[in-house]
């Protein structure tokens, strides 16, 4: 966070350091509600926010280079963003998605649907890194399936909640994945290993609960959305071996990369090249098929090339080929952009300080740090909806303080993605809510009690904070010290 430099500037008291926020929640609960594009609400919160600080005393050169600043830090992470929607194109192009949700459809047992309901969606979303698509694709034809054999509906419909949010957690393709790294200050990787001490144990807690539940509610129904689904991907792609082994190159890359600790957006682009290159020779797709993939995602029409008549696959399969691309990701891109706005000129105001220092006067432990975390970030979606919104703002109010207190900020990333990214399908009036909702025909409340993964985070998130499990803490010479040095004036980390 930056210091106020300008001595002539004033300090805003505790009331009017809290207006901004104020302002920005009435703005996009109104706004939302009206249907307002909720960038155009954040950059009247940023207009208002500057004209604010602006009156307290500071200039316009100041948030400039606070904002700046601020996107200079975050630039290798957009560059990320970018880059994984390219890769989502270059896979699907390649046929390694479709091969991906081809293995996870074929590992379904009637007999424990709301098990496999939970597992194949998780195969789907961490392989894609998307909820929405892993719900509207894979889960769209699951519940129809579970309807087909009387399985217990919200159940499955939790289920495969919870299963689409586990890659949205881990998934170094998801959005929402990079935006809690990006909003922290912390390496991908570095973050996504960090969230195994919480997302491990909400896996394992779904599987006894779906497994104990599958027991009474099994059935041996038809499932022939789902073969309809496999016959058509089969059809469209080769999955004969070797090739499918072929397939899995791309995926294999990326692994790879990340645990052998490489730099993220060169594995990625070898990844995506591999994958180009499969396209090219094994799929017959032109280079020119290829670039517009990987530019504004996979289109149906690339198909008719291929004397496939597009206008007779199944929604599920087109919904599930028809994304990716780098331009994607610029919605995502620009709310960061908005976002970085907003809190560049409330950093320069001074005001976040003031409400930091009331707030942690209060929190002497890091228990009681991540407890407070955890819970404003579930009171910000619930109230404001909007996950970028909701990290940004708590990721700059809180990083620098878990830096003063020797504690890596992939403590912070993590517990924003524990308390805002699986609670955002939890709150029946977010988008997300409704997406789910309407997506699996089950309303959100009904789903809620089994899409286990989406509060057992928090849970966890708690419990590690107060016994210290799985709590990264600065080292000398780490590469968080230099901050710990610069922020506090001290050489020595505190026990």
């Amino acid at each position: 966070m930056g210091e106020n430099t300008n001595k002539t500037a004033k300090t805003p008291g505790t009331l009017l350091a809290a207006l901004p926020l104020i302002f920005m929640v009435v703005t996009l609960v109104l706004g939302l509600a009206n249907g307002i594009d909720i960038k155009i609400l954040i950059l009247l919160c940023a207009i208002v926010t500057t004209i604010y600080t602006i009156c307290l005393g500071h200039t316009w050169a100041e948030i400039e280079q606070e904002f700046t600043t601020k996107l200079a830090k975050a630039f290798p992470a957009i560059m990320i963003l970018l880059v994984v929607g390219l890769m989502i194109g270059a896979w699907i192009v390649s046929g390694t998605i479709p091969y991906l949700v081809y293995i996870g459809l074929k590992i379904i047992s009637p007999k424990y649907m709301i098990l496999t309901s939970f597992l194949v969606t998780v195969i789907l979303s961490v392989s894609t890194g998307t909820s929405w698509g892993a719900a509207g694709t894979v889960g769209a034809a699951l519940m129809g399936v579970a309807a087909g054999m009387n399985a217990p509906l919200p159940a499955v419909a939790g289920a495969i909640v919870a299963g689409a949010y586990f890659g949205d957690k881990l998934s170094p393709l998801s959005d929402s994945t990079n935006m809690a790294a990006l909003a922290s200050d912390t390496k991908l990787y570095d973050h996504i290993g960090h969230m195994f001490y919480t997302t491990l144990p909400g896996f394992a807690v779904c599987v006894v609960v779906y497994l104990i539940a599958g027991f009474s509610s099994s059935g041996a129904a038809s499932v022939d959305q789902i073969d309809e689904v496999l016959v058509v991907l089969g059809q469209l792609f080769n999955f004969s071996m070797p090739m499918g082994l072929v397939l899995l190159v791309p995926p294999i890359i990326v692994i790879a990369g990340s645990l052998l600790k490489k730099p993220t957006i060169p594995v990625m682009m070898l990844s995506s090249t591999v994958a180009i290159i499969i396209a090219l020779v094994c799929n017959g797709f032109s280079f020119a098929d290829c670039s517009t993939a990987m530019l504004t995602g996979f289109k149906l029409e690339m198909l008719t090339n291929m004397g496939i008549d597009v206008t007779a696959l199944p929604a599920t399969v087109a919904n599930l080929l028809q994304r990716g691309g780098m331009s994607s990701m610029m919605n995502t891109v620009l709310m960061a952009f908005c976002g970085y706005a907003f809190i560049s000129a409330l950093t320069v105001s001074g005001a976040l300080n003031v409400l930091i220092s009331k707030v942690m006067k209060h929190l002497h432990t890091t228990g009681q740090l991540i407890a407070a975390t955890t819970i404003l970030g579930v009171v910000v979606i619930t109230v404001v909806g909007e996950a970028t919104v909701t990290f940004l703002m708590i990721g700059g109010m809180f990083k620098d303080e878990y830096i003063k207190r020797g504690l890596e900020t992939k403590n912070l990333s993590r517990t924003l993605e524990d308390s805002v990214t699986v609670i955002d399908p939890l709150v029946p009036w977010t988008m997300a809510g409704i997406y789910m909702a309407s997506t699996l025909g089950v309303p959100t409340l009904s789903y809620l009690p089994w899409a286990c993964l989406c509060y057992t985070g928090v849970i966890f998130a708690i419990i590690w904070g107060f016994t210290g499990f799985g709590i990264a803490k600065i080292k000398k010479g780490g590469h968080q010290y230099d901050d710990y040095v610069r922020l506090t004036g001290k050489t020595e980390l505190p026990e």
